[in-house]
Formats: structure tokens, C-alpha cells, sequence
């Protein structure tokens, strides 16, 4: 009997261990926090590699939720579409939340918004005005009706496939396309484009909470998300510095500093610095150009405008050529970046700033630099050609001169005394040829002396 009783008793402490152990394994993979993503910025591709980043590593960690919080002008349709896919592929709820107060989630933003599993703005946001602009020029401008029709349709047939598999109001969200209308935190919520409408995120996650919602695959599912952890989710140092670089702006500037300094390193071969400046800051705008959507035609008329910068030294033209590079650099300047929306394009007065200091300083520097070539040369053999100096022995023909603080072997076309003041007038290897300058150095002027 005593031998069955702890028989009995180590089987129970058997399944307690391995109760435990189930119970621990299964909550294992869960995590309890919420990832937080912060996109304060146009919408362009390091913005899409941030949130999906961001996504893969929530999906890694097995978080709760991924929440977005959004404010931002709109930006490139074709950033908005990866961000879309990711989203809607996320294993990881996410929740895209609009704020600050006074934000917005504009143009490229409603389609992001309209994508999330549960969608919410903070009072005093707006959303929408998401209907598509082709730029020509640095205006926005509709192409021709047929073009705009494509276009219109292809990005309002977007808008509702993403509303639809979220179960919001199509028409509505189809309105921010088509009639660019938007929508205030509360029109939205009336209008079922949003979920929620909270002062913060813990308030959104407690209204959240125990809610169901639909995935984009159609599953229903809720969250007990309230009071849980909310972890930061930064951008990495190289994000940072490409998005930094995304800023048209900024591009433009190192595109325009670049070539100065690259002008600079082929006027003063040797100088180093200004060539490695130069080509460190064209390659660090083309890099950006690359990833925006950029006019490379524009690139010529930034090279014309160069390229009148050095007529204008050439032939003085009285500015007339300056002027016309300025124009052409803000011209290029304005034109580089076709983009929908004016924070993603090149400003005038940016455009200004640098063209017309870029424009003086250049057209300065060749001035310089063709007046230089100009000058007698004064160094080497050729800089003692009209040098004047003093006979130290005889001529009949040949003897010695003191020219320019040396001493020289010398030949003049006619017998010369000791003293006699001469004017070099060809120098022939070691050998100067000179020639009487008409005055005698007074008796007893001692030589120069010889360094």
C-alpha cells in the first residue's frame, strides 16, 4: 500500500511538471507589448521601408499589434502601394492612428488609414483629399482628359479594394478621390472611414479593447490591448540619412554644391579637397534622385546653366550669361522632382538661394581664373624674360650677370662693361640673351648679393 501511495503521488507531481511546462511553452510566443512606428514625413520609399521593417520585426517578435501613428501631406503612389501590401499581408494587426492635433493624413495618408485593421484620429485631425495630380512644370496641372481618367480610375479602383475587405464606406472613401474631398476626425467617423476617434493611445487601446474587428483576409478577431506596453519602434542610422535625403531640397542643394566644388578642383588641379567634397555630394544627390521620381531632363538645363556660367567669363558679357544661367539653374531646380505634392518638390525660394549665390560665385571664380591665364608668366625660366639685372663681368659677347638674385652665364649682341644695367630678352636653357638697358651702375656699386 505504502508503495502504491507514492506511486500515486510522484504521478501527480509528474503532471503538475508537465502542466506547467505546456502552459509556459504556450505563452512563450506570445508577446503582450504593441510596436510603435511614428511617420512624421512624405510618404516616398524610406518611409516604406520603415513601416515594413517594422512589420517583419513585429511578425519576429510576435507582438500584439503594430501601431502607426500617421501625419503626413500624401507622397508617391507607388511607396503608398508597398506600404498597402505589407500591411494587408501583416500576420500582425495594425493600427493606424492619425495625430497629432492638427495633423493629416492627406492624399497617399486615407489609403494607408483606409488600409489598417482598425483606423483612428485624434480630434482635430483631418483625412482625404486623395485625388491623383500629374505635374508639368513646377505647377500642378491635369494632363489630358483621357490620361487623367486612367489615372483617376486606377487609384479610385485602389481606394476600394482596400475599403471593402475593411467593410468601410466605399462611396465615401472614394469621394477623397475622385471630388478630393476631406473629412474631419468626427465627418469620418459618421461616414464609417474610421474606427475610433481617441485623445491618445491609451484611450484608443481601451476603447479598443475586447472589440471585434476584421482582417483582410476576412477573419474576425479582437484585442486585449489595454494598460499593455507600448515599445518604440526608431528608424535606423541609415533610414535617418536617406530620409534626410529624400527631401528634394536638400538633394538640390549638394546636386548644386557638388558641381561648384568639382568647378573648383579643375580650375586648382591638386587642391583634393574640393574634388572629394564635389564628388561625395554628387554622388549622395544622385543616390536621392534615383529613389525620387526626377526629371533628368532637368539635369541638362542645371549643365546649360553651368556651361553659361563659363561663357560669361569668357566673353564678358556684361552679366547677360550669368543671368541666363540663373534662370536655367532655378529653372532645372524647380523642374528636378515631379512629384504630386509641394513638399516634395523643390521650393522657389530654395531654388533661388542657391542659383543666384551659385551664379555669382561661378561666373566670380572663372573670371578669376581666364584672367590668371592671361598674366605674364612670372616663374620659372620664362618669368625672367624682361627681368633687368647688372653685368658682374664683361660681355665681348659672353660673361656673367646677376639677374633676379642669381647669377646667370650671359650673351649680349654687343660688347658690354662691368656694371652696365641689362634687360633679359630670351633665356636659352642656362644661358640668358640680354641686351643694354641704357644706364651704367655708378663705380663702386657693389654686387647684389648671391642667396
Amino acid at each position: 500500500m505504502h508503495s502504491s501511495s507514492l506511486n500515486i503521488k510522484r504521478y501527480s507531481k509528474l503532471r503538475l511538471i508537465v502542466s506547467i511546462t505546456f502552459i509556459i511553452l504556450f505563452c512563450l510566443p506570445a508577446s503582450a507589448e504593441i510596436l510603435r512606428v511614428v511617420v512624421n514625413d512624405t510618404i516616398q520609399p524610406i518611409s516604406a521601408e520603415y513601416i515594413a521593417r517594422a512589420l517583419d520585426e513585429a511578425h519576429r517578435r510576435n507582438a500584439q499589434a503594430v501601431l502607426i501613428e500617421i501625419n503626413t501631406p500624401g507622397g508617391l503612389v507607388s511607396s503608398t502601394r508597398e506600404i498597402i501590401e505589407k500591411i494587408s499581408a501583416s500576420s500582425v494587426p495594425v493600427i493606424v492612428y492619425v495625430t497629432p492635433t492638427g495633423g493629416h493624413a492627406g492624399s497617399a495618408g486615407i489609403f494607408i488609414l483606409e488600409s489598417a485593421d482598425i483606423a483612428a484620429m485624434a480630434p482635430g485631425t483631418a483625412a482625404g483629399a486623395a485625388h491623383p495630380v500629374t505635374l508639368i512644370g513646377p505647377v500642378q496641372v491635369k494632363p489630358d482628359d483621357e490620361m487623367n481618367r486612367k489615372i483617376e480610375n486606377d487609384t479610385a479602383a485602389l481606394m476600394r479594394s482596400v475599403t471593402s475587405k475593411r467593410g468601410r464606406n466605399i462611396e465615401a472613401a472614394e469621394s477623397a478621390v475622385r471630388e478630393s474631398k476631406s473629412f474631419t476626425e468626427q465627418e469620418a467617423l459618421a461616414q464609417h472611414l474610421i474606427d475610433y476617434v481617441a485623445s491618445s493611445p491609451e484611450d484608443l487601446f481601451r476603447q479598443i479593447q475586447g472589440k471585434t474587428f476584421k482582417r483582410f483576409n476576412g477573419e474576425s478577431v479582437s484585442l486585449a490591448i489595454a494598460g499593455q506596453p507600448i515599445v518604440p519602434f526608431e528608424m535606423t542610422l541609415k533610414e535617418h540619412i536617406l530620409d534626410a535625403l529624400m527631401d528634394p531640397n536638400f538633394a538640390f542643394l549638394l546636386l548644386a554644391i557638388g558641381a561648384l566644388a568639382l568647378y573648383i578642383e579643375f580650375n586648382h588641379p591638386g587642391a583634393v579637397i574640393p574634388g572629394t567634397v564635389g564628388v561625395v555630394f554628387i554622388l549622395l544627390a544622385a543616390f536621392a534622385l534615383n529613389l525620387l521620381p526626377t526629371r533628368f531632363a532637368a539635369l541638362g538645363l542645371i549643365l546649360g546653366a553651368f556651361a553659361l556660367f563659363a561663357a560669361e567669363a569668357k566673353f564678358a558679357s556684361h552679366g547677360v550669361l550669368t543671368i541666363g544661367g540663373i534662370v536655367l539653374l532655378t529653372l532645372g531646380g524647380l523642374l528636378l522632382v515631379d512629384s504630386p505634392i509641394p513638399e516634395m518638390r523643390v521650393h522657389l525660394v530654395t531654388a533661388l538661394a542657391v542659383s543666384i549665390p551659385l551664379g555669382l560665385i561661378t561666373a566670380f571664380l572663372m573670371t578669376i581664373a581666364l584672367k590668371a591665364r592671361r598674366n605674364k608668366v612670372v616663374t620659372g625660366a620664362q618669368g625672367l624674360v624682361g627681368e633687368t639685372g647688372v653685368a658682374q663681368t664683361a660681355l665681348s659677347p659672353q660673361g656673367k650677370v646677376f639677374v633676379h638674385g642669381e647669377l646667370w652665364d650671359a650673351v649680349a649682341s654687343s660688347p658690354l662693361p662691368v656694371g652696365q644695367l641689362v634687360v633679359v630678352r630670351k633665356v636659352d636653357g642656362l644661358t640668358v640673351e640680354v641686351a643694354p638697358l641704357g644706364a651704367t651702375a655708378p663705380p663702386g656699386t657693389p654686387a647684389p648679393a648671391i642667396l
